[in-house]
């Protein structure tokens, strides 16, 4: 445990940080898994629905700075092909 009191508060923000960060990337990957599963049943309409909202998480994701830009933009690629393939 640290002694000095900005070390304290170093602690008490990072572990702040890390609960927000990991909250922004389970709701990513929830809405990540519902478009997977949306076209693994070959369901077009729901797969719109959810891939428009996996797009979003991933941009929100960006923005916070919680997942690299590259990588946002990489998921929302093969996101797109995979739901381009459905049609």
């Amino acid at each position: 445990m640290a002694n000095i009191k900005s070390a304290q508060k170093r602690i008490k923000v990072a572990e702040t940080k890390t609960l927000r960060n990991r909250m922004i990337k389970s709701a990513l990957k929830t809405a990540i898994k519902k478009f997977e599963v949306a076209v693994a049943a070959s369901n077009a309409d729901e797969a719109k629905v959810t891939f428009a909202g996996a797009v979003k998480a991933l941009d929100m994701a960006t923005s916070k700075g919680v997942v690299h830009k590259n990588m946002a933009a990489r998921k929302k690629s093969r996101l797109a092909a995979k739901l381009n393939a459905m049609a």
